[in-house]
C-alpha cells in the first residue's frame, strides 16, 4: 500500500500549532522596533490595527480552508479559486515561487531571535557575529531533524511545546499586571498623537512588524490533508488562535513597558533591546528570573520554528503532487509517511537565510508574501463566491464582503508604508521583483514543458516539471 497522509489533528492540536507559530519569538523581539516606529507607547496602536487586519483576513482564510482543505493551504486556495487549468496554475506557481523567498526568512528570523536570547545567557556570543549566524543556522538544522518523524509523534511533541509557550507568556503577563508602573506604561513623549503624515507612516511600519507576530493563523491550512473534520476544525483553529494571540501579545507588550522604560527598550544594542523579557524579569525578581525566562523563551521559540517548518514543508510537496513543482519533492517517506524531501528543502533554505539581519528579514518576508498570498487569496475568494458555486462552503465569512474589503485595504496600506521610510523602497522592489521574476520563470517553464498557456487545457493537467 502506498504511504499517505493521515487525518490525525483535532481542534486542540490545530489551535496549538497555530498559536505556537504565532507567538513564538515575535513579541519577545519585535516590541523594541515597534516602539521605535512612533517613538513611544503610542506605537502600540499598531497592535490594534494589526489585530483588526488579522481578524478580517482570518475570516478569508477560514472560509477558504473549510471549503478547500488539503496539504498546501494557500497553494490550494489560489489554484482552485483562479482555476486549476489556467490562471490558477500561474497563481499556484507564484505562491511557491514567492514562498521560497519568504517562508525560509520567517523561520530564520525566529532562529536569529533565539540566538539573541542566548546572548543574554552567554554574553561573549555577541563578540562573534559569524558565530551567531552559524548558531542560528544550526538551530534550524536541529529542528529539521526533530521533524523527521510521523505526524502522530509531531502532534504530541507540539502539545508539549505549546504548553511551554502558554506558561512562558502567562508568567510574563501575570507578573507585569501585578508589578506594573502605569506612569512608565503611559510615558508618552510630547505631541505623541499628532495624526499627521509622519504618524500614519510610523503606524504603517509598526503594523508591518505587528503582522509578523500574527503570521501563522493560517498554519493549520498547510496541514489541511492531516486535519480531522477540516470543515469545522480549520475555522475554529484560525479564529480562536487570532483572538487568543491578540490578547496575549498586547498584554506582553504592555507588561514590558510598564516595568522597563521604553526609552531604554528602543536603544539599539542594549540588553533591553536584544532580550527585553530577560531584563523585565531581572528588574522584578533578580538574575535567576532573567535566566529562567530566557530559557523559557528559547523553548517557546523552538515551538514556533517547529510549527513553521512543519507546515511549510507541506507546500513544495503539494505543488509537486500537482505537477507544478519539481516532481522529486512529491514523495512521502516510505515508513513514516511525511514529505521528507520537501522538509529537507525548506530546512536547507532556512539555514541559508539565517545569515541575514533580523529587521531586514522581517520586512522583506512580509512584503514578499503580501501581493501573491494575502491579496491573491482575497481576490480568489471573490472569484470562488461568484464563479465556483459548485464548491461547498461549510463556513461562510461573517458580514461578507466587508471583512475581505477591509483586509484588502489594510494589506495595501501595509505594503506601501515602507516607501516613505529611508531605504524602504528596496523592500517593495524586492517584493515586486520576486513576483516579476516568478512570472517570467513560469512562462519560460510553461513554454518548455508545453502547459498553459502554451498547450490545450486538456494537456495541462498531465504535465509536470
Amino acid at each position: 500500500m502506498e504511504p499517505q497522509l493521515r487525518r490525525a489533528l483535532g481542534t486542540l492540536n490545530a489551535t496549538s500549532i497555530n498559536m505556537s507559530n504565532m507567538i513564538g519569538i515575535g513579541p519577545f523581539i519585535t516590541v523594541p522596533p515597534i516602539l521605535a516606529t512612533l517613538g513611544g507607547p503610542q506605537s502600540f496602536l499598531s497592535w490594534f490595527v494589526g489585530a483588526a487586519l488579522a481578524i478580517c483576513d482570518g475570516l478569508v482564510v477560514a472560509e477558504l480552508g473549510a471549503a478547500l482543505p488539503g496539504s498546501g493551504g494557500s497553494y490550494i486556495f489560489l489554484r482552485e479559486s483562479f482555476g486549476s487549468e489556467r490562471w490558477g496554475r500561474l497563481m499556484a506557481w507564484l505562491f511557491i515561487w514567492q514562498f521560497l523567498f519568504s517562508g525560509p526568512l520567517e523561520i530564520a528570523s525566529a532562529g536569529i531571535g533565539m540566538v539573541q536570547y542566548l546572548s543574554f545567557l552567554w554574553t561573549d556570543l555577541l563578540k562573534h557575529p559569524w558565530g551567531i549566524k552559524f548558531l542560528a543556522a544550526g538551530i534550524c538544522g536541529v529542528i529539521l531533524l526533530s521533524l523527521y518523524r510521523k505526524i502522530h509523534d509531531v502532534a504530541r511533541l507540539m502539545m508539549v511545546l505549546w504548553i511551554t509557550t502558554l506558561v512562558t507568556t502567562g508568567w510574563v503577563i501575570v507578573t507585569g499586571l501585578a508589578k506594573m508602573n502605569l506612569s512608565l506604561a503611559f510615558d508618552f513623549p510630547p505631541h505623541a498623537f499628532r495624526f499627521d503624515w509622519a504618524f500614519l507612516v510610523g503606524l504603517g511600519n509598526g503594523t508591518v512588524l505587528v503582522i509578523y507576530n500574527y503570521l501563522g493563523y493560517n498554519q493549520v491550512c498547510y496541514l489541511g490533508g492531516e486535519v480531522k473534520r477540516p470543515e469545522r476544525t480549520i475555522p475554529y483553529a484560525v479564529i480562536l488562535s487570532i483572538l487568543a494571540v491578540s490578547v496575549i501579545d498586547f498584554l506582553l507588550s504592555f507588561s514590558f513597558v510598564s516595568v522597563v522604560p521604553w526609552r531604554e527598550i528602543v536603544t539599539e544594542g542594549s540588553p533591553a533591546y536584544n532580550a527585553v523579557a530577560s531584563v523585565f524579569m531581572g528588574r522584578i525578581y533578580g538574575h535567576w528570573a532573567a535566566v529562567a525566562i530566557s530559557i523559557m523563551v528559547l523553548f517557546t521559540t523552538f515551538a514556533c520554528v517547529f510549527a513553521l517548518m512543519l507546515g511549510y514543508s507541506r507546500i513544495p510537496y503539494a505543488a509537486a503532487q500537482d505537477g507544478i513543482f519539481f516532481r522529486w519533492f512529491g514523495v512521502l517517506h516510505p515508513k513514516a509517511e511525511f514529505p521528507h524531501r520537501s522538509l529537507i528543502l525548506i530546512g536547507g533554505l532556512c539555514m541559508i537565510a539565517s545569515f541575514f539581519g533580523l529587521t531586514e528579514i522581517i520586512t522583506a518576508l512580509i512584503l514578499a508574501r503580501l501581493l501573491v498570498q494575502f491579496v491573491g487569496q482575497i481576490i480568489g475568494l471573490f472569484i470562488l463566491r461568484r464563479y465556483r458555486r459548485e464548491i461547498p462552503r461549510p463556513f461562510k465569512m461573517w458580514l461578507y464582503p466587508a471583512p475581505a474589503l477591509l483586509a484588502l485595504a489594510g494589506w495595501l496600506y501595509v505594503f506601501l508604508s515602507p516607501a516613505a521610510q529611508p531605504g524602504g523602497w528596496k523592500f517593495i522592489l524586492y517584493a515586486v521583483g520576486t513576483v516579476a521574476a516568478g512570472v517570467l520563470a513560469y512562462y519560460f517553464t510553461a513554454w518548455k514543458r508545453r502547459f498553459w498557456p502554451f498547450a490545450d487545457a486538456t494537456e495541462t493537467g498531465t504535465q509536470g516539471i
